[in-house]
């Protein structure tokens, strides 16, 4: 899901600071949540199980997806909350925006605030600001990421790494937390490339994809093993869902499928039966536009309404990537 999964992961990172806040758990729950039932337009893929997969290998040639630059907003509010969860209400609001070409590269800029209730009557706010380049081909990738909790920045990341070819072993080269240069020891898919992966399995008719991701969580270092389960493609025609959203037309235009990925720590997928770190579910437009989505953390589920949508202008291809 882009850099959205590098915010849950800053969020699942920083339980500490959950518990200093009087607001025990919550942010822990994002380590150990299960499926919940995907909705998109009407069709579900119900209530799954996902476990770990072999993971393809990081293609040697570039995607024919065409990603569209666009801002997208999402409110998001409480979907549900079973009882000793400690959250009593969670309300919020995504704003994505990616710009960029297959010449240029794309850069993805994500922000990420969230204000959640505790049983108690307390309040957590968090703020997720997470920014990256990728190179067309995916040879090269810049990262940044903030995590503020109740206006106090907690942790930062910001680093490159690249490679020579798309199947080679990426070097990173990291500034933040800390300066260091390392090999991440195998071949990974970048975030851009992993999204334009799963559209072209949608569009072969593929029901599941599993590839190794790196986005620059973790300080950096981290390298997840995905599982994603892909729902029934949807034909291009009007979304009810999004009935009267300005620039809904984009998305009434191409065909979308319920998807439903999760997270897993690398090494560990020798286990099937493992629990994913976390999961989202949401309705991905072959485009790249992202409606319908779903954060289930277990104990309590959080829903993602797009609410704006703005489409932006297309750099022509004249420049070399940065």
């Amino acid at each position: 899901m882009m850099r959205w999964r590098v915010a849950l992961d800053l969020l699942s990172s920083a339980s500490s600071a959950g518990q200093r806040l009087e607001n025990p758990g919550i942010i822990e729950m994002l380590k150990a949540w299960t499926v919940a039932a995907v909705v998109a337009g009407g069709v579900g893929l119900g209530l799954l199980r996902l476990v770990a997969a072999p993971a393809a290998a990081a293609p040697e040639v570039t995607s024919t997806v065409s990603f569209i630059p666009h801002r997208a907003i999402y409110q998001l509010e409480i979907g549900r909350t079973n009882a000793g969860s400690g959250v009593s209400d969670v309300t919020g609001r995504i704003v994505y925006e990616l710009t960029g070409s297959t010449c240029e590269g794309f850069t993805q800029n994500m922000r990420f605030v969230t204000v959640t209730s505790n049983s108690e009557g307390s309040n957590q706010t968090t703020d997720l600001r997470t920014s990256s380049w990728e190179g067309v081909p995916a040879k090269k990738l810049r990262f940044s990421s903030s995590t503020y909790f109740n206006d106090q920045l907690t942790e930062q990341a910001r680093g490159t790494a690249e490679r020579k070819g798309l199947a080679e072993v990426p070097s990173v080269d990291l500034a933040k937390p800390e300066k260091k240069t390392f090999d991440l020891g195998q071949s990974v898919y970048f975030p851009m490339q992993h999204s334009a992966a799963l559209i072209d399995a949608a569009r072969s008719g593929k029901t599941h994809f599993a590839a190794d991701l790196y986005d620059g969580s973790e300080k950096g270092a981290k390298i997840y093993a995905t599982s994603a389960v892909i729902g029934q493609r949807v034909a291009p025609g009007p979304n009810k869902s999004l009935a009267g959203l300005k620039g809904a037309d984009a998305l009434d235009t191409v065909p979308s499928w319920p998807v439903s990925i999760s997270y897993f720590s690398k090494g560990n997928t020798a286990h099937k039966d493992e629990l994913p770190l976390y999961e989202m579910s949401y309705r991905f437009h072959e485009n790249g536009i992202t409606s319908e989505i779903t954060l289930d953390y277990g104990e309590y589920a959080i829903k993602g309404k797009l609410k704006e949508l703005v489409l932006l202008d297309q750099n022509a291809c004249t420049n070399a990537a940065p």
